[in-house]
């Protein structure tokens, strides 16, 4: 094995020497120092804990909200067909109103009988024209609830809650 000279072996040893006097000079600056960033950084990581659960909230809240968004979609569409099989009916509901408003315009002398038949048809298509009446508002708030969702969902930025999936 060869000898290492002399100067490389008095270089490390003095080395040595300086690294462990620095190290005991330094150790309790070190320490002071790693207490404070510490203490500075137990805020920081508790905020970061904070802003995570937030996000993964957001994040529950929002797939809560396409869930409820697309089940809103879907009976928007039925009631979309519902209301397609009702217009014919609706419509010919109102011809058979005008036509009875015309028979009864018409001929005023008619017995009684025919006014009192008359009159019934006239209140039971005034009554399913009320339902059908209601049933369509019914279909304008779903479709006004639907469209607030979707501005929502689609707008940048927006930040909705849970509570909009409720209104």
């Amino acid at each position: 094995m060869a000898r290492l000279s002399l100067r490389p072996r008095v270089a490390d040893r003095l080395a040595r020497f300086v690294n462990v006097r620095v190290d005991r000079k330094l150790r309790p600056a070190t320490r002071e120092w790693q207490r404070r960033l510490d203490v500075q950084m137990r805020p920081l990581a508790q905020r970061l804990d904070r802003h995570r659960a937030r996000l993964n909230q957001q994040r529950r809240s929002i797939a809560r909200l396409a869930t409820s968004v697309e089940e809103l979609r879907r009976e928007l569409r039925q009631t979309n067909s519902a209301v397609e099989r009702i217009i014919p009916q609706v419509a010919a509901q109102e011809d058979r109103i005008e036509t009875l408003r015309g028979r009864l315009a018409v001929a005023p002398s008619a017995e009684y009988g025919d006014v009192a038949e008359a009159r019934g048809l006239i209140e039971e298509v005034q009554r399913q024209h009320a339902q059908i009446r209601v049933r369509l508002s019914g279909i304008a708030f779903y479709e006004e609830r639907l469209r607030k969702l979707e501005d929502a969902l689609t707008s940048p930025g927006s930040h909705v809650s849970a509570s909009a999936a409720g209104e």
